[in-house]
């Protein structure tokens, strides 16, 4: 029975380490789709953290918090769209520059707003996304196997966690079932014949970059003032560069990039699990290794041992308007 519950411990902190990863990973597939490669989640990621802990703070609002999280994310997603899009910059050096900003700016007004090192005063519960107890887990809490799972992995998350869920059916839906999403992965693929259509290229892939501010705007509220009481300096901790190994490893798909966050957030899950402890005939494994295994896996999948990966054809490349 300890085993047992060890286990929901591990595959409750596995959904709770998830959701930036879902959020941010479905992010970066509408963005790549579109043929925008965003290397700028992560940034987009700790900004939206960093202004939704601040405005939450000064609001005592959480709903107002995600408003300020979204808003920023967003218009860090406009101005890679302008420098990628519009000027047809490089998209790699577009998305680095954002995460540089995002890294310095979140520091030093947190320390010119608040004196604290850069981090944002405590939050009241008032202005945090608080866990739900969904209805039943009283009366299932005793019930062997199902009980224990309902009440600790499937209960007792917050709203955010329900709806990046929710995300990833609609994220299918909408690329794969409306028209919306046909021409967004058709422009990743050929935008010429996009063009030829009679559709804008530019705009489609503006719309895409702004779904994928919106998106990374809820996983930096979801760090910034559900996860966390504060923003605290580099919380995002490398989870964009995650997300993007997790999207890579799904093949650009909404439903396997679930899973490739549940994977990689449950490696993660045990390796805050595994330390201190020693595994019999091996000894203490740092957990480095553990934190090590999705860009591992990422990497063996690229290889091509697993299956290829092809990202969209017109990916990374800037779009010339033929005379």
């Amino acid at each position: 029975m300890e085993n047992f519950d060890m286990l929901v411990s591990i595959l409750g902190s596995t959904v709770r380490l998830s959701i930036p990863l879902i959020f941010t990973a479905l992010a970066g597939l509408f963005s790549e789709r579109a043929g925008i490669f965003d290397i700028g989640l992560e940034g987009k990621m700790l900004a939206s953290a960093f202004a939704a802990a601040v405005v939450a703070y000064l609001t005592g609002s959480a709903w107002a918090g995600l408003l300020g999280g979204v808003g920023v994310s967003i218009v860090f997603a406009i101005i890679h769209g302008f420098a990628s899009i519009t000027n047809r910059g490089n998209q790699i050096i577009s998305g680095v520059a954002l995460n540089f900003v995002a890294a310095g700016l979140t520091v030093v007004l947190g320390q010119a707003w608040f004196g604290q090192g850069g981090r944002t005063p405590q939050l009241p519960a008032d202005a945090r996304f608080l866990p739900i107890i969904l209805p039943g887990v009283d009366a299932l809490r005793d019930v062997p196997v199902l009980g224990p799972l309902y009440a600790n992995v499937i209960s007792g998350n917050n709203i955010l966690t329900y709806l990046a869920f929710l995300a990833v059916p609609l994220s299918w839906w909408v690329l794969y079932r409306t028209r919306f999403g046909l021409r967004l992965r058709a422009v990743g693929e050929n935008p010429g014949a996009v063009d030829t259509a009679g559709i804008s290229v530019e705009w489609l892939r503006y719309r895409a970059v702004i779904v994928a501010g919106l998106l990374c705007g809820f996983s930096g509220t979801y760090l910034g003032i559900a996860q966390s009481a504060a923003f605290i300096k580099d919380m995002s901790a490398g989870k964009g560069y995650i997300a993007l190994a997790a999207l890579i490893f799904a093949k650009w798909k909404p439903v396997p990039v679930m899973f490739a966050c549940l994977l990689f957030g449950f490696l993660d899950a045990l390796a805050n699990f595994m330390q201190g402890k020693a595994v019999p005939g091996i000894g203490e494994v740092p957990v480095q290794i553990f934190q090590a295994l999705p860009y591992i896996l990422t990497c063996i999948l690229l290889a091509g041992f697993i299956g290829a990966a092809r990202s969209p054809k017109a990916g990374g490349v800037p779009y010339v308007k033929e005379r």
